[in-house]
This record gives structure tokens, C-alpha cells and sequence, in this order.
């Protein structure tokens, strides 16, 4: 099975995607929220893939019969804010260890963090999960 990589960021009060090197052509994706998003990916590559058919382009036989799965990889920016429903970010800072004016800047793309600083707000929302899970 074929993994397709999809790219998520945050940018202008909205989500945006893009495919992989992988999928023919340049689809690019927006919706307000995370879970619009996650419903878009999959009809706007259907919708590409009849398009490309149709207008006679090459298609490989693994996108043709839909033997793919996703591969989702979320910019800090998106990571924090389709997180925003479950966790505040003050929430956020206290399980990472991050400073919440930090987050709020990180959150709203004005800085990027550092691979070491986005894994602590990574590792920050694993323990808000498990401690979720725990109390159940």
C-alpha cells in the first residue's frame, strides 16, 4: 500500500493541506477547522484522480484503485490549533513545559520553534491524553 504524505499547516484563520511528491498535479486543500480538513483529503483526491482520468493523464494503477493510505505531518502551528478543542493552551503549557505567550506565538505562525521545543509540546499533549485516559 501506497502512502501518500500530506502536509498540514495552519496559515490565515484556516487549515491548508497539500499531497506529496507522490500525487501527480498540485492539489492544495483548505477548510476552517481540523475535522472539515480531514473530510476534504480524501474527497479532493478522488475528485483529482476522476479529473486526471478523465482528462486523459497518467495515473498510477496504486492512486487508480485507491491502494493508499495518508501519512499526516502537522506544522506546529496546525499540531497546537487542532489541538485548541481539547487542551487551552495554558493547559498545553503547563503539561510541556512551554510558556503560553511562546505557544500563542507559535500557535498563530509568528515563530517556529525549534525541533527540541516542538517535541516538548508534542510529548505536553501526549500526557494531556494519557492523564484523559487514565481518569476513565
Amino acid at each position: 500500500m501506497e502512502k501518500i504524505r500530506v502536509d498540514i499547516a495552519w496559515c490565515e484563520q484556516n487549515f491548508g493541506a497539500t499531497f506529496g511528491e507522490n500525487v501527480p498535479g498540485a492539489v492544495v486543500i483548505t477548510a476552517k477547522t481540523y475535522d472539515e480538513l480531514m473530510i476534504e483529503i480524501p474527497e479532493t483526491l478522488r475528485f483529482h484522480v476522476e479529473g486526471m482520468i478523465n482528462d486523459g493523464d497518467a495515473v498510477p494503477e496504486w492512486l487508480r484503485n485507491g491502494e493508499y493510505e495518508f501519512d499526516y505531518h502537522l506544522d506546529t502551528a496546525a499540531l497546537i490549533r487542532s489541538c485548541e478543542r481539547y487542551a487551552s493552551l495554558a493547559a498545553i503549557s503547563r503539561a510541556s513545559g512551554v510558556n503560553q505567550r511562546q505557544l500563542s506565538h507559535y500557535a498563530n505562525g509568528v515563530k517556529k520553534p525549534r525541533p527540541q521545543q516542538r517535541k516538548r509540546i508534542v510529548d505536553g499533549l501526549h500526557e494531556i491524553g494519557r492523564k484523559l485516559i487514565a481518569i476513565v
